[in-house]
Parts: structure tokens; C-alpha cells; sequence
């Protein structure tokens, strides 16, 4: 009993993640926005504890990384998609213009689909991600419909234009496949030299939410990106370099 709970709490963590993002996609499509934003939360939390119960277990599977990546899709990909396309649809309408600019909103899980068929196979991931990991594209965009909700005077004026927010789509869908080492939250000691970036990060974070709630998340977000960059610029380790070596 005790190694059939061990074998499939990650999956059922996984599944948990699953089911959140199903329901928001059915409150983003009623525009219960608020509610579906928080789903991409739940999520997120659900996403970070089945990898988390996998490594406490050791209890990894070829089935647990596939369903993982399929759950990331629901959750990461296609609800985050329905937030933005219904908040073009509350942006200002270009006539004979939006009706089908909206649908640039279904780009991410496009481009979240090759991120994450791409993490699948690609052994340079282990240590670091290449590309914006899918859970952090997705919490960035559901940060928006709460910025929105707070009316938020430096961030509402561009949630509202429909070039912006398209422009902003393209950025996030590059991001998403860009061939650049990310950091990954994953302390895997201690040691404060070793993940310092990542205490920068937290610690930034913190300080930011704390003050400025969900307004926020876009800074953490760029302020990642570019802690991020800066990793990898002065790493010791080039993770690039050494793939294709390996190749």
C-alpha cells in the first residue's frame, strides 16, 4: 500500500493541476477573469509540488514527465491563452481589424506546446530551463485581468491597447522557444554562493508583492529574466557550448 501511495502521489498532484486548469478555462470563457487568473495560481502550486513529491519519493516515470507536460499545456497554455483573448475582446476594437487580431491570443499554446515538447527531449534542461518556463508566462498573464481589476494607472493604459497587448504576445511566444539558459527554482543545497541569484530573486520578489501585490508580477517577471541572463553570462558553466559538444 505504502509504495502505491509513493508510486502515484506525484501523478495525483499532477492531475490536481489538471483539473484547476480545466476549470479556469471554463470561467475564463464565462469572463470570470479574477477567478480564472487564480486558477493559474492553484495551478502553479499544484505544478511545483508534484515535482517537489517526486524528488522526496524518488518516485520518477517516464508516464509522471509526459503527463506533467500535458497538464502544463491545459494550465499553462490553453487557459492563459483564453485569459488574453478575452481581454483583447475588452481592449478597444480596430474595426475589420480585432476580429481577427483577438486570435493572436492563440499563439501560446502553440508556443508553449513546442516549449514543452522541446523540454521533453532536450538533456540540457536538467540543470537549467532554455526558454521562459510555461508556469511563469502563464502566472505573468494572469496577473493581468487582476492588474486590470485594480486599475492599476502604470499598467491598465497598455492592457487596454490591442497593439500592445499583440506586440506583448509575440514577446512572450519568443521567450517561451528563445535558446537561452533560464534559472530554475530548484535548491538543490545550501550552499548561498551557488544560488545566490535565486535568493536575489526571492528576496526581490518578496519585497516587490509585498508592496505592490499583483502589479508586481511583470517586474519579478522581467527581473528573472534578466537575473537570468545575467546567470548564465558569468557561469563557469557553458551549458550551450557543452550541448553542442555533445551533439
Amino acid at each position: 500500500m505504502k509504495n502505491r501511495v509513493k508510486k502515484h502521489l506525484p501523478n495525483a498532484i499532477t492531475c490536481a493541476n489538471l483539473f484547476s486548469g480545466c476549470i479556469g478555462i471554463v470561467l475564463a470563457f464565462k469572463g470570470e477573469l479574477i477567478a480564472a487568473s487564480y486558477a493559474i495560481f492553484l495551478s502553479a502550486i499544484f505544478d511545483f509540488f508534484d515535482g517537489l513529491a517526486s524528488r522526496v519519493l524518488k518516485s520518477f516515470s517516464g508516464i509522471g514527465k509526459d503527463l506533467d507536460s500535458l497538464a502544463d499545456m491545459v494550465s499553462f497554455g490553453v487557459l492563459p491563452a483564453v485569459i488574453m483573448y478575452q481581454i483583447l475582446l475588452q481592449a478597444r476594437q480596430i474595426d475589420n481589424i480585432s476580429p481577427y487580431l483577438n486570435f493572436i491570443a492563440f499563439l501560446i499554446p502553440v508556443f508553449s506546446a513546442l516549449r514543452l515538447a522541446k523540454f521533453n527531449v532536450d538533456t540540457r534542461q536538467a540543470e537549467h530551463f532554455i526558454g521562459l518556463p510555461t508556469p511563469a508566462n502563464a502566472i505573468l498573464i494572469a496577473s493581468f485581468p487582476l492588474i486590470l481589476d485594480h486599475h492599476n494607472r502604470y499598467f491598465t493604459p497598455s492592457l487596454q491597447n490591442p497593439y500592445v497587448l499583440s506586440v506583448l504576445i509575440i514577446i512572450m511566444c519568443s521567450l517561451l522557444v528563445i535558446e537561452v539558459p533560464m534559472m530554475s527554482l530548484k535548491f538543490k543545497n545550501r550552499d548561498f554562493n551557488k544560488n545566490i541569484f535565486r535568493y536575489l530573486l526571492l528576496l526581490f520578489s518578496a519585497i516587490l508583492i509585498l508592496f505592490f501585490k499583483f502589479a508586481a508580477v511583470p517586474v519579478v517577471i522581467v527581473f528573472y529574466i534578466i537575473l537570468s541572463f545575467i546567470q548564465f553570462k558569468f557561469s563557469n558553466e557553458d551549458i550551450l557550448g557543452r550541448a553542442q559538444k555533445e551533439g
